[in-house]
């Protein structure tokens, strides 16, 4: 080697060393900026055990935001670890950029009110404002969920409201910006939907503006404990579910707050619970005609579409276009299955907070 390319080599190597201090000590100063923003961020209601300023980012551990009284869980948000890592362009932009966010062992409840309303994070995205002041922007390129649980409380259905758990979710999503939310995320989902005899699983992948609810969006169903979702399909005075599970596949598109969305419905092993009389139903559907077809086929399958506006109150289906598109079902079964899919309607609404 010659004494310019050696000279050359040693010049480029302390310069590739000056630029990665200079990237490390960049990240430094921006999470600990992070850091102060992120204590007012979570506001009184949180707690965390611990936080770590590392070169690469902040880590918190055993953070809880209790709920405030009248949430109908213990708390609004618990995670083992936040791993947070700041993007350099914080340093320089009005608007706080993490470049990655990785959570493990997290918990969450949501709850959709008896108006349809669903609320999440109320002491994170429903705080006032200071003094009118408009609250701090923070763009997640990515987000990152290991191993979360969810509870999601839905009083719209039934008092008391009904509680549907998943666990063991895995996730994806961003960019999300907060706490307009007023940006298209990509989402990739799965997760075990627990119920009281088997657990089933769900996938969702695609991409929600939650502001504007422009969506489009993939949703798979398998194997569901049909109680678990039986006040969705039946009516009060309808009886129950004993056993069976349900499947669905669902391609959900959103725009202009207009809803698409065809899909497919398998029903399988069905048991009811006794119900009274030969008029007595399941989903709106006579129960010796839906019990007759399942005891001949073993499943009841359907195919459907959902559509409507998502910003009408109401949000009914047309019975008769109901009736149109489970037509096939229907001559199997010598009856209209209009009920089950205003009932899986009732469902879709939920994820849309409607």
């Amino acid at each position: 080697m010659t004494p310019l390319l050696r000279h050359r080599l040693l010049a480029g190597l302390a310069l590739a060393a000056a630029l990665v201090l200079l990237v490390l000590a960049g990240l430094r100063v921006a999470g600990a900026r992070l850091e102060a923003v992120l204590e007012e961020a979570l506001g009184p209601r949180a707690q965390v055990g611990r936080v770590a300023l590392g070169l690469t980012g902040l880590e918190l551990r055993d953070l809880r935001i209790a709920a405030a009284p009248g949430w109908p869980a213990s708390d609004e948000l618990r995670a083992a670890r936040i791993h947070l890592r700041p993007a350099l362009s914080s340093l320089w932009t009005g608007r706080w950029t993490i470049a990655s966010l990785e959570v493990d062992g997290a918990y969450l409840s949501l709850l959709r009110t008896r108006q349809g309303r669903l609320r999440l994070l109320p002491a994170l995205l429903e705080r006032p404002g200071t003094a009118g002041a408009p609250a701090t922007a923070v763009e997640l390129e990515q987000v990152v969920l290991n191993g979360a649980a969810i509870d999601f409380i839905d009083a719209s259905v039934r008092q008391p409201a009904h509680r549907l758990r998943l666990e063991a979710l895995d996730a994806r999503l961003g960019p999300l910006v907060l706490p307009a939310l007023d940006e298209a995320m990509q989402i990739e989902l799965q997760a075990r939907l627990k119920g009281p005899h088997r657990d089933g699983t769900l996938a969702i992948a695609g991409s929600l503006n939650a502001a504007t609810r422009d969506a489009q969006l993939e949703s798979r169903v398998h194997g569901v404990d049909l109680q678990a979702l039986q006040p969705y399909l039946l009516k009060a005075d309808e009886g129950g579910v004993k056993r069976g599970t349900l499947d669905l596949v669902l391609e959900a598109s959103v725009r202009g707050q207009r809803l698409h969305a065809p899909g497919r419905m398998t029903l399988t092993g069905l048991e009811l619970s006794p119900a009274g009389g030969l008029l007595s139903t399941f989903a709106g559907v006579p129960r010796q005609a839906v019990l007759a077809a399942m005891a001949r086929d073993g499943r009841i399958e359907l195919r459907f579409t959902l559509e409507g506006r998502l910003d009408d109150p109401a949000f009914s289906l047309d019975e008769n276009l109901a009736t149109r598109l489970a037509g096939g079902l229907a001559e199997a079964v010598g009856v209209s299955l209009g009920g089950v899919v205003e009932g899986v309607g009732g469902m879709i609404k939920g994820l849309f907070g409607r």
